[in-house]
């Protein structure tokens, strides 16, 4: 279960007005505060604390001043006019993230406290799983990528995005464990909280699991998925989301496809499999700026990975060999993926090794 953090946000204003609506903006976001009055600072409470909101009242106090606190990140000075220069550059003096004004700033600050509230971290590598053509087998390497990641200790929420495909939690042996299912998220608005979507979901094999149900049920509006997906990346690690193909105009997968990092489509290893597929990675590619092909064996008519992505024009993220009892093994309860020394857990270990790393490099460069 995911834990929200156990500090306090720490807030510093003698402006009774502010502090008002400083505490109340942290009891909608389900966030306990602590105010700090007088100076100096106790430097404990401000290292400590997850968030520090500074009304422009006590900017002063941070910079410069006998017993100011060092300086740390996470410190936002919240001002009323923004057309007061002097806020401004008492923010930059006393070096804070954000200068943000009331009323106007009041969601965007909700949110900055909740993330704050539930420990938020980078946010989760996402990746789409699509397929080329009927039968690819996207949804079993949706479910591999999310077993792998899981064991390997790493945060996975896997996202079944086909309201037809029948639901991801029987690919993964858990129909009938407790949980939401999207008809459950199908009516959120606005800003959905990470650790109770976490807390609310299947845990089958270390995986979050968003699935369908079995029931008869309108499919989730763009709405609901922007709200949804954006509550599972925040709290890092990775989000599999698996799209079913030709619905790339739905308003639905659009919201997905916008927050996906890369996306894989799962092509077949013949020529029936590439013709379909290329019109789907056509449209794909109009949304994301990151889209490769993984080749699914057996590889009997002659083209290998490398010539079908080129025949697709996209990059290769990998071949897939046939996996020997895959079938039998998903019936008995073993999830796709589980099998160590399967092809499928050898080609998503590499995979999460490469793109992990890979968003690394990106991150030391940015």
């Amino acid at each position: 279960m995911a834990e929200t953090t156990t500090e306090p946000i720490l807030i510093l204003t003698e402006d009774a007005r502010l502090l008002d609506d400083l505490l109340r903006l942290c009891a909608a976001a389900g966030a306990e505060a602590e105010v700090a009055h007088g100076a100096p600072v106790n430097e404990s409470a401000w290292r400590a604390a997850p968030l520090v909101l500074v009304g422009e009242d006590r900017a002063a106090h941070l910079h410069g001043a006998a017993g100011a606190p060092p300086r740390r990140p996470g410190v936002l000075l919240v001002g009323r006019d923004p057309e007061r220069r002097e806020v401004w550059e008492r923010g930059i003096r006393a070096g804070a993230e954000q200068v943000v004004f009331l009323p106007e700033a009041e969601p965007w600050l909700a949110g900055r406290i909740a993330d704050a509230a539930e420990g938020a971290a980078e946010q989760a590598l996402t990746i789409s799983v699509t397929a080329g053509r009927g039968g690819a087998g996207a949804s079993t390497l949706a479910c591999a990528l999310a077993v792998t990641a899981a064991r390997s200790g790493r945060r996975a929420v896997l996202v079944d995005g086909d309201p037809l495909g029948g639901g991801l939690d029987v690919l993964l042996g858990g129909e009938t464990v407790e949980g939401l299912r999207w008809p459950a998220f199908a009516g959120s608005r606005g800003r959905v909280g990470a650790v109770a979507l976490e807390d609310a979901l299947p845990r089958l094999h270390g995986v979050h699991v968003l699935s369908w149900g079995r029931a008869d049920a309108p499919g989730a509006g763009a709405e609901a998925t922007r709200s949804v997906l954006a509550a599972a990346r925040r709290r890092g690690g990775v989000v599999v989301v698996d799209l079913p193909r030709g619905a790339e105009r739905d308003g639905a997968v659009c919201e997905a496809l916008a927050q996906v990092d890369l996306g894989l489509l799962v092509v077949p290893a013949e020529l029936r499999g590439v013709a379909a597929s290329g019109r789907v990675a056509a449209r794909l590619s109009t949304a994301l700026n990151d889209l490769r092909a993984v080749v699914r064996g057996p590889f009997g008519s002659g083209l290998g990975g490398g010539e079908v992505a080129r025949l697709l024009r996209l990059p290769l993220a990998g071949e897939l060999p046939a996996e020997d009892g895959l079938r039998s093994a998903v019936e008995r309860g073993v999830p796709p993926g589980a099998v160590r020394g399967g092809p499928l857990a050898r080609f998503c270990s590499g995979f999460w090794e490469q793109a992990l790393a890979a968003r690394e490099q990106a991150g030391a460069a940015a």
